[in-house]
């Protein structure tokens, strides 16, 4: 089970590598609403094939029960309603791993020792399991570049484990 973040969700999506995810991924996916609110609004990049997956049932969505658990790690690590929610359901849920890439909700992941992986990880394991070939694997990293907020050692580190991988 893996718990989705609009972070890692849009990414993954405008970089053409959530569904090649879905199709290989055997467990659970799972987005709070929240989340669906956030990327499948009107006018959203990406929104119908969103749609499509939840529809689909490829992803589904859970409403969180702990509000005050949601508002608490609002306020506590300075993070929006949809990354609450993830952690929220992460703890719910009792699953240690949450997609996100959110700076300020990978460092409430570390300090609720929940494992994270970011949109970079996903690439750079697509990769490593040949879903992916390293010159697409490279293509996508640098429309990742483009797109996200990523530091230099984070994408020069990602471009030698796609290539040598």
């Amino acid at each position: 089970m893996i718990i989705f973040d609009s972070s890692a969700l849009i990414l993954l999506q405008r970089i053409d590598v959530l569904d090649l995810f879905l199709s290989n991924f055997e467990g659970t996916v799972i987005i709070p609403e929240k989340v669906r609110v956030e990327v499948t609004g009107s006018g959203k990049e990406g929104a119908e094939s969103i749609n499509r997956y939840i529809e689909d049932k490829k992803i589904s969505v859970v409403k969180v029960k702990n509000a005050a658990l949601v508002k608490r790690l609002m306020d506590d690590f300075s993070i929006d309603a949809g990354e609450a929610e993830a952690l929220t359901l992460a703890s719910e849920k009792k699953t240690n791993i949450v997609a996100t890439d959110d700076r300020n909700a990978i460092r409430a992941c570390k300090l609720l020792k929940l494992e994270f992986v970011t949109a970079v990880s996903f690439l750079i394991r697509s990769v490593e399991k040949g879903v992916l070939s390293k010159d697409e694997g490279v293509i996508k990293l640098e429309k990742l570049q483009l797109i996200g907020r990523y530091s230099k050692q984070i994408m020069d580190d990602a471009a030698r484990l796609i290539e040598g991988g």
